[in-house]
């Protein structure tokens, strides 16, 4: 909600305060004069400041305060309201969040309202990231065709100049022609002098990025232009929309492509800590349509996220209503291990919490520990929250915030404002003085000298595997039955080993075999000191002559500018490339599917032998078959970990007793003897990582780039609905807009959409991957006269609602009870016919039947994402009953209309003897409450349930 400047009837006018010689004014809690303030958790304070500030008697009153205040008894009670200060949108949530708001103009205007009186309400931020695609890596731009014909450059006896020289490797020829060739692995003319580096190897500081094309000097990396290029060809329309979206609406401030990824903008060039307002200073809060809007919290900023439909309640002026939430504080002692990176910290934070069982809960850390993490280490553990389910992981601001705000460019003004009025509030901390500790619902105490270096996988972000044990875990799994980590496989075939042809030289695949190895836009970029570790990895490897295999798809996608600024001129940006971890490009690529499809021998290669192919990759999302179909096996780990297993080119491997590889002496060469110390790193860091960068970084954000810049769009009041667009299109939420508020209508004889089991995501209800050729969404899209080519991905077609109520549920990976086995297709029961799940729920909807899903546990977890109930909806679903559901996903469902019923404790549909063909009746009595029981009666059963 945007802030109304307070007036004399201000409940609480008597709790202003002032700053800088009455030049600003504040609403100081602390004069409540109430004992129970300098006892509330400091996450709990912010929600505090915000009700006093917010109070109108409406939305928020003075019995919220109340009940914040009395949060020792109030917690998990109350339900309590919550206005952020600012809303934050990526583009795949945030275009049906845009084009929402641009049908409610139409709707409006209908009814005879000026429409320009439709905008957000409170400040709202659209990040422009999730499109990026990996349509080139460096294998195809280097050995792309060359345009002129005859020669290549490199060969051609005019030129002036040669081809880069690249460094050594065994056994590796160059290859050129058509795309997927590689020349990661290419031969040097000579081999490297004992005792010495190659001479290619001294040459890489010293050789300029040269155009594969014209061999020239080019100020980026052809690679990440090319990807840019067709990021913006290929969502032109998307584009053109936000941009209305930014000169139409007020309040809306839109971030351009390929400037960063959401929550790297979040915290790079959007965070405050304060704000400034009508002469007021409060508290910065945001809440996000990002999963990763958590990692703010590492700043002392309080944020989470929440679905589109949440967001666009609140950009409107509507506040988060939440429950008040328990506080378990997170107690950290010890000190940190050399070799541990903030990785290993945050996945071993990230199991003893999901140990916990703190669903719900807020997690504020104090304790002697903190002060050892810098603000990059806790934006990285404050990132991980959703995996173990916390809403929160509040890192309250002292002297550790204070410098890395300082690095930013804050000016000295600023910092003293902000420091000053903090401490005023008392929202400052000195971790060391527990006199300052607050009372928690809960504690836990984590020994940070216990953490030692971990993966997770090989399916879920909570199977923590120590890297020491890594070989022999893998094997379990091949051993194990198919299930969370298990693959199954037979004994006699454990030791298959396929050969293949890749760029004329014979390779061989394996069970454990990496053939993805991604550093990735997410979680680990916004910390220097990990990405550097990366980087001095590999530019110690390239020096001992250890090489990856051409045939891996390598790719770095940095959060942002500066992570690709801080890697160049710390000089260790060339040798990830020489390994080939180029910059593809700025945004979500890998972690969201946006993964370029593999080389075709390898998948033929994986088929065959029915591998367990892997893909190591530095995000937090790894589920099942989401980076490609036809790899098993994802484990999450930190860039250095991805490098270190792309140059081993397995996960089947014991760092500790066997090498990476040789030097050109046949010397073995182990990772500990790569792996740099923690001081190299941390000097690194302090001399490469400083405020000019952050400034150079906002200067780019702030101008844009040339395609954005370019862009035209229309200047209308109301969108100019192309009606051809298979990009953009109305939706039909509010065709049937009124005045009058119908009340909820009970649900007679529906039938069972799905069958579904325990751990239903996000992912399985509404892909965020490309759309496959055979689906449901691919028919309409081919009927459109668009190519497989031309598809993009759900993320990028969000806007579009025709496409993305025919994606919903079109999971490869959802297993359906009606069907036996995985994929998009469900039962039509009156035919009892086999349909996509679209096809089927298109005859229920003509037919005039309603409809509803059947679930297990843990219904709806994952990404956050307005189309996993706006999908249903339109559908035709008016109810799920599950055995339990993941809050968020819940709150959307009930926002939709639609209901999410739970059985009771101790049943579910086997209990009930359900095969989920039967007719379900729902009676609505005229007044629901949370919480509150209902009758599902059931066509074929004696007695009716109650859920």
């Amino acid at each position: 909600m945007a802030l109304t400047s307070p007036v004399k009837e201000h409940p609480y006018n008597h709790l202003i305060d002032t700053l800088k010689d009455g030049k600003i004014k504040f609403f100081n809690p602390h004069k409540l004069n109430d004992p129970r303030y300098d006892k509330l958790p400091l996450s709990i304070r912010v929600l505090l400041e915000a009700a006093i500030r917010s109070c109108d008697g409406f939305y928020t009153k003075e019995e919220d305060i109340q009940n914040i205040l009395d949060w020792q008894q109030q917690q998990n009670k109350a339900e309590v309201p919550f206005s952020p200060a600012r809303v934050l949108l990526q583009d795949f949530t945030g275009i049906p969040a845009m084009v929402d708001l641009a049908a409610m103009r139409d709707a409006v205007a209908k009814h005879g309202v000026d429409p320009s009186l439709v905008n957000p309400k409170c400040p709202t931020d659209l990040i422009v990231d999730h499109s990026l695609q990996i349509d080139y890596n460096k294998c195809a731009i280097q050995n792309a065709p060359n345009p002129g014909g005859g020669d290549s450059p490199s060969q051609s006896q005019g030129s002036s100049r040669s081809a880069p020289t690249r460094p050594p490797s065994r056994g590796g020829s160059q290859c050129g022609g058509q795309r997927g060739s590689c020349s990661k692995a290419a031969c040097s003319d000579s081999a490297a002098s004992p005792g010495r580096p190659s001479a290619s190897v001294q040459q890489i500081e010293n050789t300029p990025l040269l155009c594969p094309f014209h061999l020239k000097p080019v100020s980026e990396t052809e690679t990440a232009v090319k990807n840019q290029e067709m990021e913006l060809i290929r969502n032109k329309e998307r584009l053109q929309f936000f941009k209305w979206c930014s000169k139409a609406f007020k309040n809306v401030n839109v971030v351009p492509p390929d400037v960063g990824a959401v929550h790297q903008v979040n915290l790079e060039y959007l965070s405050r800590v304060v704000q400034v307002h009508d002469g007021f200073i409060y508290p910065d809060s945001v809440v996000g349509t990002d999963s990763h809007t958590t990692m703010i919290n590492g700043l002392g900023i309080l944020g989470w996220g929440v679905g589109g439909i949440e967001s666009e309640a609140v950009m409107l002026g509507q506040p988060v209503s939440l429950t008040l939430p328990q506080v378990v504080g997170c107690k950290l002692v010890g000190s940190i291990n050399p070799l541990t990176t903030s990785i290993d910290i945050v996945l071993g934070i990230t199991k003893h919490l999901r140990q916990a069982g703190i669903s719900g809960k807020f997690v504020e850390f104090f304790g002697p520990g903190v002060s050892q993490l810098s603000a990059p280490d806790r934006t990285t553990i404050a990132n991980m929250c959703p995996e173990y389910n916390a809403t929160v992981s509040f890192f309250p601001v002292d002297q550790v915030t204070l410098k890395h705000f300082k690095k930013t460019n804050f000016a000295q003004e600023k910092l003293e404002l902000l420091e000053s009025y903090m401490k005023a509030v008392k929202l400052f901390r000195s971790y060391e003085d527990n006199s300052e500790d607050p009372e928690y619902s809960e504690v836990i105490e984590i020994d940070l000298s216990s953490m030692v270096p971990h993966v997770s996988g090989p399916k879920r972000p909570q199977d923590r595997v120590a890297v020491s044990s890594m070989k022999q875990d893998f094997q379990s799994c091949l051993d194990e039955k198919v299930g969370f980590k298990g693959f199954h496989i037979a004994k006699e075939k454990q030791e298959t080993r396929v050969p293949f042809l890749h760029c004329g030289q014979e390779y061989q695949l394996a069970h454990g075999s990496v053939v993805i190895a991604a550093v990735i836009s997410c979680t680990n970029n916004c910390n220097p000191s990990v990405m550097l570790t990366a980087g001095l990895l590999a530019k110690k490897a390239v020096e001992a002559g250890l090489v990856v295999k051409p045939y891996i798809r390598t790719s770095l996608a940095p959060g942002s500018g500066m992570v690709t600024h801080y890697l160049n001129t710390s000089g260790v940006l060339p040798y990830l490339s020489q390994l080939g971890f180029e910059v593809i490009g700025y945004g979500c690529a890998t972690c969201v599917g946006n993964t370029a499809p593999l080389p075709e021998a390898v998948v033929d290669a994986i088929k065959q032998g029915d591998l367990v192919a892997c893909g190591v990759l530095s995000g937090n999302r790894h589920f099942e078959g989401r980076l490609c179909d036809c790899v098993r096996a994802n484990y999450l780990a930190s860039p250095p970990l991805v490098v270190a297993y792309a140059i081993a080119g397995t996960v089947g491997i014991d760092f500790e007793k066997e090498p990476l590889g040789f030097t050109s002496e046949g010397k073995e060469v182990y990772l500990r003897d790569i792996w740099p110390s923690r001081e190299e790193v941390q000097q690194t860091e302090e001399d490469k990582v400083i405020s000019s960068m952050f400034r150079d970084l906002r200067g780019r954000m702030e101008k844009g780039n040339m395609f954005w810049n370019n862009i035209e769009c229309p200047e209308s009041v109301v969108f100019p609905w192309d009606h051809k667009s298979t990009y953009i299109r109305s939706p039909s939420f509010f065709s049937k807009l009124s005045k009058e508020v119908h009340p909820p209508q009970s649900i007679e004889n529906a039938h069972a959409l799905l069958f579904l089991g325990d751990k239903v995501t996000t992912d399985h209800i509404s892909p965020a991957g490309s759309i496959a050729r055979v689906s449901a969404a691919a028919k309409y899209l081919l009927s459109k006269r668009l190519t497989p080519r031309e598809f993009n991905s759900y993320g990028a077609r969000r806007g579009n609602d025709a496409v993305m109520t025919r994606g919903t549920f079109a999971s490869i990976k959802l297993q359906n009870r009606f069907i036996g086995k995985a994929g998009p297709k469900t039962l039509h029961i009156p035919s009892n016919q086999t349909l996509d799940v679209f096809e089927a729920a298109d005859r229920y909807q003509r037919d005039g039947i309603p409809l509803i899903i059947l679930a297990g546990k843990d219904y709806g977890s994952g990404n956050s994402r307005d189309w996993v109930a706006k999908g249903p909806y339109l559908l035709g679903v008016r109810a799920v009953i599950a055995e339990s559901f993941e809050k968020l996903h819940k709150n959307q469902l009930v926002g939709m209309g639609i209901m999410p019923l739970q059985f009771l404790t101790g049943q579910n549909a086997d209990s009930l003897e359900l095969s989920g063909k039967e007719r379900f009746s729902i009676i609505l009595p005229e007044s629901l409450s949370p919480r509150q029981q209902l009758t599902v009666k059931v066509s074929n059963a004696a007695d009716s349930t109650r859920m």
